[in-house]
């Protein structure tokens, strides 16, 4: 059974201005992919959403969680919302081929694919046989609404903010995955939200229920080329569940083109013995507010976090995790790494709260920053609150530029100042290439650094 002492540190209440207001109404909940005819306890799930996405106000920069992420520009009533039905498949580019190629392992068990026009989604029939579920969104809600309501809802609630009610309202796209108890899913599953466009609203929910015993490795990209006719707009939740002594090897990269402004509250649940590898790659968007938590709800449970982003422009990435203790002998491990080119902005925020009761915790959280541009800025605010006495818990961060003695080291060997820049990056990053334990996602990184130090870009952040 999940635990009810859940901690939420941050809200998203305020009365920040914007410009215009979204359209949205109730009607378009059931118009959205059909929601006419799904289950009643999902509709009633979407109607409490709304009810929550009326009555909460725009998060404000007078909160602590928001201070240093303004939204007061965007663009709102500019954007346009997709109804399926109203968007022909040849209407965008297709998902470039090299978005769909393998990154952990030699071929992936099942792959959804997530676009304006629809989706597609493929299964292994024996791992369907054995009672695997990997669909999208709109399908989990009509073929598996009591199994996806063991989840959704469960552990974000939509009360949590504006765009946490708006995504479990709203979502037309998404993905549900679930891991039948005992079964060991040797071959990684695959998913991505494609959203070309300029002036489009993109919503999109994905819910992982991993089983008592079950394991999996999941990769999920959400990903589109830099449009410059108009902004567009993304919400998304992602609820994870991994029952008793399951494992997730969950892989997100998030390389959306530099328009869209993205917010996204995700967070997982482990249970008794269980364990969640989280690994996070960032390179894409305008302006990201992301909420990551992890909750270490069952004794023995694990959690690990590492994450990726480089910025440039005048991009601004703003995520905020917390790592939540709440059983004995739990242990939480997060490493964050980036690196800011030109004007561009990051932020951190990082809490590890242990509960009372929680004894023989082991938390560690580390962020680090490399400053590669005289106007580019980091801001990084690790905390702890401990509410028991028998705990080893360390935090820190760091903010720095390229170290001149290295620099003068590797010039002096005869190694010219780009391609000594790039090696003294590329070895910043090397800790968390380290903790990732697919080559295929090291390989995308490593580009990424690459092309962002050069400045040549390609169409999408990660090719």
């Amino acid at each position: 059974m999940m635990s009810s002492n859940i901690v939420i540190r941050r809200t998203s209440a305020g009365t920040q201005k914007v410009s215009g207001e979204f359209n949205l109404t109730r009607e378009m909940i059931s118009a959205l992919n059909g929601r006419a005819r799904v289950a009643p306890q999902i509709q009633a799930y979407h109607q409490r959403a709304w009810e929550d996405y009326e009555l909460l106000p725009w998060p404000t920069t007078d909160l602590e969680a928001w201070r240093r992420t303004d939204i007061s520009r965007m663009p709102v009533s500019e954007f346009r919302w997709i109804v399926e039905a109203e968007i022909p498949k040849e209407a965008f580019p297709p998902v470039p081929e090299d978005l769909l190629v393998p990154l952990a392992g030699e071929e992936y068990a099942g792959q959804v694919i997530l676009t304006s026009g629809g989706s597609q989604v493929r299964l292994d029939e024996e791992l369907a046989q054995q009672g695997v579920i990997f669909t999208d969104f709109k399908t989990a809600e009509e073929r598996h609404p009591d199994l996806l309501m063991k989840v959704m809802g469960k552990v974000i609630s939509s009360n949590e903010g504006k765009f946490a009610a708006m995504a479990a309202a709203f979502a037309q796209q998404g993905v549900f995955v679930y891991i039948p108890a005992g079964l060991v899913v040797e071959r990684p599953l695959h998913s991505i939200l494609w959203g070309p466009g300029a002036s489009l609203a993109h919503v999109s929910h994905i819910v992982v229920f991993v089983d008592q015993n079950a394991s999996v490795t999941f990769v999920h990209e959400a990903a589109s080329p830099t449009e410059t006719q108009g902004d567009s707009f993304h919400a998304g939740l992602v609820e994870i569940l991994v029952e008793d002594y399951g494992h997730l090897k969950f892989v997100e990269l998030q390389s959306w083109g530099e328009h869209v402004w993205n917010f996204s509250h995700e967070r997982a649940l482990v249970q008794t013995g269980a364990q969640l590898e989280w690994v996070f790659g960032a390179i894409g968007s305008h302006l990201t507010k992301n909420f990551s938590d992890i909750n270490l709800v069952g004794e023995g449970a694990v959690g690990k976090m590492s994450g990726f982003y480089f910025t440039d422009g005048e991009q601004h990435l703003d995520h905020d995790t917390q790592q939540n203790h709440l059983a004995t002998h739990t242990t939480s491990d997060l490493l964050y790494k980036g690196a800011l080119k030109d004007r561009s902005r990051s932020v951190w925020q990082g809490m590890i709260y242990v509960a009372p009761g929680a004894q023989r915790t082991d938390g560690y959280q580390a962020n680090r920053n490399l400053i590669l541009s005289p106007k580019a800025r980091a801001d990084s605010i690790p905390g702890l609150e401990i509410m028991a006495d028998d705990v080893r818990c360390t935090h820190g961060a760091t903010v720095g530029k390229i170290d001149a003695e290295q620099l003068f080291y590797l010039r002096s060997r005869g190694i010219p100042q780009r391609e000594a820049e790039k090696l003294i990056v590329t070895g910043f990053f090397e800790p968390i290439m380290e903790r990732i334990p697919f080559e295929g996602v090291r390989e995308r990184f490593k580009r990424a650094i690459v092309e962002k130090i050069s400045g040549e870009k390609t169409p999408v952040g990660w090719l």
